[in-house]
């Protein structure tokens, strides 16, 4: 890296953007659509969810790639399927076809630039902003470079990948029959329609320091002092926007933060296992049972989101007085809630997740000796 030739650049050189007219609402995604549509999300690649609606935006051999901004989340996310999109995104087609480590590459760069305004729009910067591209002798951007810096840090990440997987003993992937034959009877199983607030009870977690400019440390970064995660209105990272000090804060452990506010109030909510505090614009929430696990959790905050997920939006907030009311489906046994479905199904569905991470790893390692030894 130190002894390649860097050149500034504006996105015009590589992306040109596309006009949207029809910007979905959440009222337009559905569970049974098969056309992905795009948000300022910074998770799950940008995917909100999908629709039954004519694609807008055509994936070919012309636009191979596609890039969608978020102008609020700064978040950039690639799609290569045909697609939707909603409102406060940019969709930015590549003027050179080039591959997807590249753009990867490219949009890494740029996004480093973007200074972070908070919940601003941030397309008026990022749209000016010069970012940096390695170059070749003659000042064009050097793509082959690019491809193997790429292909270097990938097979670094892979062995730590590797020596990861081992430590934590996260390679044995193997289903026990319990958790097989929770996988074989799911679509058999009982099920209960419970008022959420039959389910969880809404914390009342306050700040102790008035001063709001000492109330956490805007570098977004846990350190010795401030170490408490604080959630908003805030999509990715787990909802978390800053961290503060405990002293501050009310705090609470596993728990389930819901987005209530904001024009990204649309009932996303996220797992909190660790000691957490609120700013504003989110709550938190507590399942009411004696002993939280971190799988019942993650099975409740799945089935807490399906219920409330397309519901609410920007003009009607995901807020507790309405939330509370609505109704949440979950696995009952002898008409009580079953827990340990729940535990078992989260284990399972662990293991399916990280066999296709050992196995992509263990594909990947073989192909890079492969290589080694064909040299």
């Amino acid at each position: 890296m130190d002894s390649v030739e860097w050149g500034e650049f504006n996105f015009n050189k590589l992306f040109k953007i596309c006009s949207v007219r029809n910007k979905l609402t959440t009222f337009a995604l559905d569970c049974d659509g098969n056309i992905p549509v795009y948000s300022s999300e910074s998770t799950n690649n940008g995917i909100i969810g999908y629709t039954k609606n004519k694609a807008e935006f055509i994936v070919n051999k012309d636009n191979p790639i596609y890039v969608i901004f978020g102008d609020h989340t700064r978040s950039f996310n690639i799609a290569t399927e045909n697609f939707c999109v909603m409102d406060n995104v940019k969709v930015l087609a590549i003027k050179k076809i080039i591959s997807i480590k590249i753009v990867m590459f490219i949009i890494s760069s740029w996004k480093k630039c973007i200074p972070n305004m908070g919940y601003s729009r941030h397309w008026s910067f990022a749209k000016n902003i010069l970012f940096n591209l390695p170059i070749t002798q003659d000042n064009k951007i050097n793509f082959s470079f690019i491809e193997k810096f790429i292909a270097e840090l990938e097979a670094e990440r892979i062995a730590e990948l590797e020596a990861y997987l081992i430590a934590t003993n996260l390679k044995n992937y193997t289903l026990t029959k319990e958790e097989q034959k929770v996988l074989d009877d799911f679509e058999k199983g009982k099920w209960g329609t419970f008022k959420i607030s039959e389910v969880f009870e809404k914390l009342n977690l306050k700040n102790h320091n008035k001063s709001f400019d000492k109330l956490y440390d805007t570098s977004t970064t846990k350190t010795i002092e401030f170490n408490v995660p604080l959630v908003n209105a805030k999509l990715g990272n787990n909802g978390i926007m800053f961290y503060g000090r405990e002293r501050d804060f009310d705090c609470s452990e596993m728990t389930i933060d819901v987005i209530s506010n904001g024009a990204v109030a649309t009932g996303t909510v996220y797992t909190q296992t660790q000691k957490t505090g609120v700013l504003w614009d989110a709550y938190l929430l507590k399942p009411i049972i004696q002993e939280v696990s971190k799988q019942k959790l993650l099975y409740m905050t799945t089935s807490l989101q399906k219920s409330i997920k397309t519901k609410f939006g920007w003009d009607n907030k995901a807020v507790w007085s309405k939330v509370q009311h609505e109704n949440i489906s979950l696995p009952i046994k002898n008409k009580k809630l079953d827990y340990k479905l729940m535990e078992t199904f989260i284990s399972a569905i662990q293991k399916l997740v990280i066999k296709d991470v050992v196995l992509y790893a263990d594909e990947k390692i073989a192909t890079s000796k492969e290589v080694i030894n064909d040299k």
